[in-house]
């Protein structure tokens, strides 16, 4: 009976070595083939770094505003009886937009002029009598006083009749009207803007270091989000005499002429003032730039030392200057003629084998025009 539990035990043993002894070698042939193992490589789009001649320029973010613009407001209350304009329309300087009622005022100053009438009668009596030494000076002065106080008193009402006529004060183009016929209307209520659309002005700021190579008569290309396939060519016309105390910058001023009417104050863009300097650049696409926390790189392709004719990237880090359209320049890491990833550079690692395939990759542009959406 003791004999037969030990062959028993040894039996479990010895199944039990055999199972671990073919696991060890499992799990050997994976490690083994582990070791060995290629993974297939990614593929990729390439681009050469090439040097360019690059105009300087000087970004900017402005804002668009008119070079006459106003908000058109009452300067003294009353209630409207006319409105000669639509919203929208195009006005010229002096055309009639809002009328106020008048008939008060209208009735006061045929009064006063009436009195006014009678005043110069006297006067010019008062001053015939004094010829005939019938009355003293003094009547000719206090008849000449009254007529002048009657005068100044219509012209009073006039002045108010006046300002309840609104007129355009220049030619553009109103907005949406805020009165209504009939309407009563408060002293300095907005009743509709009007802008002038043919001369507009970009205003922007620029760092004080920039100081030195700003003036007036430089050209600046305008581009806004409304139209991204049209640059706007203006010319630097003002340059803000002192800086910002707190920000330590200078406020400019463009001037863009508006034949098509296309920009509108209050639009935002993006403004390049354009130097007459020129420099060579190397130039990447900048989808070929990697950013990270600790810096900029690229993935330079290159033919790999181990399998002859494969290839594998090597991570390159880059310092990178300023952008032109679609292309970044590099000022440090490369040198012209290395070929660089273009595309899907975030599914690569240094070392890593690539195929490249330019033929599905949009081509890079100085001057992008994007697809209408």
């Amino acid at each position: 009976m003791k004999f037969n539990k030990t062959i028993a035990v040894l039996i479990v043993v010895l199944i039990l070595g055999g199972l671990a002894g073919i696991k060890a070698l499992q799990i050997g042939t994976l490690v083994k083939s582990g070791k060995s193992f290629v993974p297939p490589p990614e593929t990729i789009s390439s681009a050469v770094a090439h040097e360019e001649i690059w105009g300087e320029t000087i970004p900017a973010v402005a804002s668009i505003i008119a070079a006459q613009g106003i908000t058109l407001t009452p300067e003294v209350p009353g209630t409207v009886s006319e409105i000669a304009f639509e919203s929208g329309a195009v006005v010229a300087a002096g055309d009639l937009l809002v009328k106020f009622d008048t008939s008060q005022e209208e009735a006061q100053l045929r009064a006063l002029e009436a009195q006014a009438a009678l005043w110069r009668l006297n006067a010019q009596r008062a001053r015939q009598l004094r010829q005939d030494g019938a009355v003293a000076q003094s009547a000719v002065d206090e008849a000449e006083a009254t007529l002048k106080t009657g005068e100044a008193n219509a012209d009073v009402i006039r002045t108010v009749i006046a300002k309840k006529t609104i007129r355009a004060p220049f030619a553009g183009r109103t907005g949406i009207r805020t009165v209504n016929l009939g309407e009563y209307v408060d002293k300095a209520k907005p009743i509709v803007s009007l802008q002038a659309f043919g001369t507009l002005f970009a205003e922007f700021s620029l760092p004080q270091q920039e100081l030195a190579r700003l003036k007036t008569g430089l050209p600046v290309r305008l581009t806004t989000d409304a139209y991204p396939e049209k640059e706007f060519l203006g010319t630097l016309t003002t340059i803000n005499p002192d800086l910002d105390a707190t920000m330590r910058s200078v406020r400019l001023q463009a001037t863009f002429a508006n034949t098509e009417q296309l920009l509108r104050p209050g639009m935002f863009g993006r403004v390049e003032l354009l130097l007459p300097e020129s420099h060579p650049v190397l130039a990447v696409p900048g989808t070929a730039i990697l950013s990270a926390p600790y810096g900029d790189s690229v993935y330079v392709i290159e033919n790999s030392t181990n399998a002859p004719g494969r290839l594998v990237v090597r991570q390159q880090f880059v310092r990178v200057g300023r952008g032109k359209g679609d292309y970044v320049s590099v000022t440090g890491g490369l040198k012209p003629g290395d070929r660089v990833v273009a595309a899907g550079v975030f599914k690569l690692r240094n070392g890593m084998g690539v195929v490249i395939n330019d033929a599905l990759t949009p081509k890079s542009e100085e001057k992008p025009k994007p697809a209408d959406s």
